[in-house]
């Protein structure tokens, strides 16, 4: 059975390859589904929310890597700086109602959803008022109202998970949707192909988007796999896939607006393949020494934030002045946020046991 697939337009300054294991193997072409040309469909609300998603990203990870360097927080910290039309892109294509889990690069997923800027940072602090009362921190955040799933630290243990939900809201009779987000990492994990099968077998209502950095830590995709072309990862499973400019919010809301009509018809689950660029290192104590810094500058030249504010500045949508505004308002929305979390209090040793499942007179406990 032959396998749809599609891919958008995709273009790299960094020259990428033009042929894959796989295209070889099959001797497949993609086929390309055109974007729309300065705008399209998309009116100028749409572009000045994207505009603002985007900015509220961009400085709050960029004032989270000036607090993880000042040692406000600890742990691990993963920045999302460069793969913000990504998540800008899916909140305009999505239902309130549908389902985000995703892996520990999850800062910017509960502020795209909604969750006041406060709180975040407040978790990235480990206190009370953060969205998990500070039990989760950078890798683990949570919130129910926004139906987000975490933030898991384990690599790849969201895709089961994922997969869960997408069961559950199926046997409910529910009419919702996963978006099972991962990195090209994670991928590499075991659970991945057992969660495909199941996924298909079921026609479970499930996305798996793979954010597509290019790199695993520091380890590039053709030097982690003989599939260069990770939207066909699925295909032993009869799984469509697409490959998408992740750089684009157009790109992404078009491939998510499809992919979730897809699902939602009762077809089974889809893979996306998003290939985005993270202009920070994989983590906060990464040197990088594994790209140079003529290929960061030349993602740079490809910017989702920029690429925004030209097409609205082109089609007079906006003044510059008024771009000016938004970012101002965005920055002083980010310092209230440190604020808040530097003036919330510590969570007492009482509260590690709140929040805990357990169940009274479990019949097999013994003494």
């Amino acid at each position: 059975m032959a396998v749809p697939r599609l891919s958008l337009p995709f273009k790299f300054i960094v020259p990428m390859p033009t042929k894959t294991a796989a295209t070889e193997k099959s001797g497949k072409s993609t086929k390309s589904v055109k974007p729309a040309a300065n705008g399209g469909p998309f009116t100028k609300d749409t572009y000045l929310r994207w505009f603002k998603e985007m900015m509220l990203m961009r400085r709050f990870e960029e004032k989270c890597g000036q607090l993880y360097t000042m040692q406000k927080f600890g742990g691990f910290c993963h920045l999302y700086i460069g793969q913000e039309a990504i998540l800008a892109g899916m909140i305009t294509a999505i239902r309130t109602s549908d389902r985000i889990i995703t892996g520990y690069r999850d800062h910017c997923h509960p502020l795209v959803l909604g969750v006041p800027a406060k709180q975040v940072m407040a978790e990235l602090y480990g206190k009370l008022t953060g969205t998990s009362k500070g039990k989760g921190g950078s890798m683990h955040y949570f919130a129910k109202d926004r139906n987000l799933f975490g933030g898991h630290g384990i690599v790849g243990g969201q895709i089961g998970l994922g997969a869960g939900i997408a069961f559950a809201d199926k046997y409910r009779g529910e009419d919702h949707v996963t978006l099972c987000m991962m990195g090209d990492g994670a991928i590499r994990q075991g659970i991945l192909h057992e969660t495909f099968n199941m996924a298909m077998t079921w026609k479970l209502p499930v996305i798996f988007i793979i954010e597509n950095n290019n790199y695993a830590m520091g380890t590039s995709v053709e030097r982690t796999s003989n599939v260069h072309d990770l939207s066909t990862i699925g295909e032993s499973y009869d799984m469509p896939g697409l490959g998408v400019n992740g750089m684009r919010c157009e790109d992404v809301h078009e491939a998510i607006a499809m992919t979730c009509a897809h699902v939602r018809s009762g077809k089974g689950p889809y893979l996306l393949d998003i290939k985005t660029y993270r202009y920070k290192g994989h983590s906060m104590s990464d040197p990088q020494k594994y790209r140079t810094k003529e290929e960061v500058e030349g993602y740079k030249k490809q910017d989702p934030i920029e690429s925004v504010r030209d097409t609205i500045l082109k089609n007079k949508w906006a003044k510059e002045a008024d771009l000016e505004k938004i970012d101002a308002a965005v920055k002083k929305e980010v310092l209230e946020a440190v604020k808040f979390a530097e003036d919330s209090p510590m969570a007492t040793a009482e509260e590690l046991y709140n929040d805990v499942y357990f169940e009274k007179d479990y019949p097999f406990e013994k003494d």
